[in-house]
This record gives structure tokens, C-alpha cells and sequence, in this order.
């Protein structure tokens, strides 16, 4: 199994499918659990780098998930991503210098598009080279499930809408108490924002991507036994209860050994 952009990580919400349109419920359907959506998505990804194509050419898709002897659903609301990555690279860089990257007809065509979708909510939110901590602490060690597929490893995450809104909370609340208002407080805040946005019902998943294949080999290069060996929710989970109670060395000594590790596959980057 090849990943056309196997540097993503992805954070999704799937919700059941009893919550979308009766005709939106057809459509979803009509999708086979066995799908590769996610290489699917990715490859679509990867062409809209290259060809200007506006995101309602053709019909979006979605990711299926069976869970619980019931179907969920995460659409890929590209268009709403689409525009989501166009105001946030248009914040990295000065106006004036900004449009030099960007031709204006494909600005226009993002932002046409994106007018037209009704539901501007992304279910998806996907980072490169790297999975933030703040996404580690939604969860505990027994959510996370590891295997191989064609010979790639994956790592995935998963949990209940209402698990995750509790942990996100307790993560906020503890990083206020010790740190107060700031940005690392502001994004956990978002974080718990676009949370709210869903239904009670729904699954949260962070899946590794094509992280897990950087992952596993620096692991084992590491004498490690690979994924398996990776304590990313129990490094931030340390460093929270550290925090909680006071004891800033334990927390000090969580968060470093987590973030040491993703240093390490978001070096990988220049490496590729």
C-alpha cells in the first residue's frame, strides 16, 4: 500500500450516520466499509497540487467506519479544508508577498467554492510531520490500536466524542492553572470549540498516516521493538498528572520525552 503523501496525520470525527439527510445517508451507504479512502483522499489531495481543479468538480467523499455493529461517517469536506489551508497560509506570510505563491484564480475558485457548501464544518484536521500533543491527550493507551496493512504499519487512536470533550477539558483547565491564558492555551481551546460542534454520539480517531512507517523505523533503529515501543499518550498523560499535582519535574520529564521523539520523525522532512 502506497500513500501518495505519507508525511499527514489526520484527526477525524465520525458521526453516526443517523445524524446527516436522508439522502446524505444513501450516499454514505453506498460506500464499502472495505474502501481505501484514505489513499482515495490523498490521491485527489495530491492531483489538486498539480491541476487546478475546483474541489466541486467531482463528489466529495468519506471515510466508513463500522464501530460498535454501527456505521459512522466523516466526510472529507474539502472544500471547507481548502479554505481552512488558504487563510492559514495567507497568515504565514505578508500580503503583499503572499500573492506571489498563489495565482489569483485559484484563490478565487477556493474561496467561490467553499461559499457554496453548506456545512462549513471540517471534520478533518490534518498536520505534516508531526502529531501535536495536544491531540495525544484525547486519549488513554487502550485506544490506541496498532497493525500492518500490505505491509505498512499503522497506529490509529480512537474513542468516544464524549471521552475526548472530558480529557480536552481537563487538559485545558490544567495548562490554564499552570500557565494561564497564552497560545498553547488558545489552541486547546479551539481544539475543545470544534469538538462541541458535533453529535453526542460520535467517534474522535487520530490516525498516524504514513507517520507510523517514520515512526517504527526510528523506533527500531532505536533498539525499540517499533510501534508498539511508542508512549506518546502515556508521555503527555505523565506530564498533565504532573502538572496536576504540582510535581513540574514529572511533568517536565513527560513532555520532553514526547516531544524528543516527534522531533525526531519531523526531522525526517529534510531527510525525504
Amino acid at each position: 500500500m502506497t500513500r501518495p503523501t505519507p508525511y499527514v496525520a489526520s484527526l477525524r470525527v465520525y458521526e453516526p450516520i443517523t445524524a446527516f439527510t436522508p439522502a446524505e445517508q444513501l450516499r454514505w451507504h453506498a460506500i464499502s466499509f472495505d474502501t481505501s479512502t484514505g489513499i482515495e483522499e490523498q490521491r485527489r489531495a495530491l492531483h489538486r497540487t498539480i491541476v487546478a481543479e475546483p474541489t466541486s468538480v467531482r463528489p466529495d467523499g468519506a471515510h466508513i467506519l463500522e464501530h460498535e455493529g454501527k456505521r459512522y461517517v466523516c466526510p472529507w469536506t474539502t472544500a471547507t479544508r481548502s479554505l481552512t489551508a488558504l487563510e492559514d497560509f495567507k497568515e504565514m506570510l505578508p500580503l503583499p508577498v503572499a500573492k506571489f505563491f498563489l495565482p489569483q484564480n485559484i484563490e478565487e475558485a477556493i474561496t467561490n467554492n467553499s461559499q457554496l457548501v453548506e456545512d462549513k464544518i471540517p471534520y478533518i484536521i490534518s498536520e505534516t510531520w508531526m502529531i501535536p500533543p495536544r491531540w495525544f491527550s484525547l486519549f488513554l493507551p487502550g485506544d490506541r490500536v496498532i497493525g500492518n496493512v500490505d505491509g505498512e504499519p499503522f497506529m490509529v487512536m480512537r474513542t468516544s466524542i464524549a471521552q475526548a470533550k472530558q480529557r480536552c477539558m481537563f487538559t485545558h483547565q490544567t495548562v490554564v492553572a499552570n500557565f494561564g491564558n497564552g497560545p498553547i492555551e488558545q489552541e486547546i481551546a479551539d481544539l475543545l470549540e470544534w469538538l462541541s460542534l458535533f453529535d453526542s454520539e460520535s467517534v474522535v480517531e487520530v490516525d498516524y498516516g504514513g507517520l507510523a512507517t517514520y515512526l517504527e523505523r526510528i523506533l527500531i533503529s532505536n533498539g525499540e521493538s517499533g510501534l508498539e515501543a511508542d508512549t506518546s499518550i502515556e508521555d503527555i498523560n505523565s506530564s498533565l498528572a504532573g502538572l496536576a499535582s504540582g510535581d513540574g519535574e514529572a511533568a517536565g520529564v513527560g513532555y520532553e520525552r514526547l516531544i524528543s521523539r516527534w522531533r525526531l520523525v519531523a526531522a525526517m522532512e529534510s531527510a525525504s
